[in-house]
């Protein structure tokens, strides 16, 4: 049971830790290149699509058990102590006030325009094999 214990305190960190990071994007002190990965991390964290879709064998959890955390963790990493300190009780305010986190529609966008680009860059690919 202590192993169930641990992965349920460290989902819920991870989950603190995405919106600890939406405050970070918009935190003045925090540097340009944190700033840049926040936001593409921030966006797929917080939108309601994955990249890729759970029902697809064992890569449709990937991104959420690997990809995902490992990007957190190395944004996290690369905030200032000040900005992560701030951004992470401004998290816990946001997270006590509302009950739940915000959602990302710009991260929306952002999945379902990789999808499209995908589907034109296969179709532009197979394309010669049905003309």
């Amino acid at each position: 049971m202590a192993i169930a214990a641990r992965l349920r305190r460290w989902a819920k960190a991870l989950k603190a830790d995405a919106v600890t990071l939406w405050f970070a994007a918009r935190h003045p002190d925090t540097p340009w290149y944190t700033k840049a990965l926040a936001v593409l991390v921030v966006a797929y964290a917080l939108s309601p699509i994955d990249l890729i879709p759970d029902f697809i064998p064992v890569l449709g959890y990937l991104d959420d058990v690997i990809l995902l955390p490992a990007l957190i963790w190395l944004a996290i990493r690369w905030l200032p102590e000040s900005v992560r300190v701030d951004c992470r009780a401004r998290a816990a305010a946001w997270m006590a006030a509302r009950g739940a986190r915000p959602t990302s529609r710009v991260g929306m966008v952002l999945v379902v325009a990789l999808w499209l680009a995908a589907g034109v860059g296969l179709w532009w690919v197979i394309r010669p094999w049905f003309g």
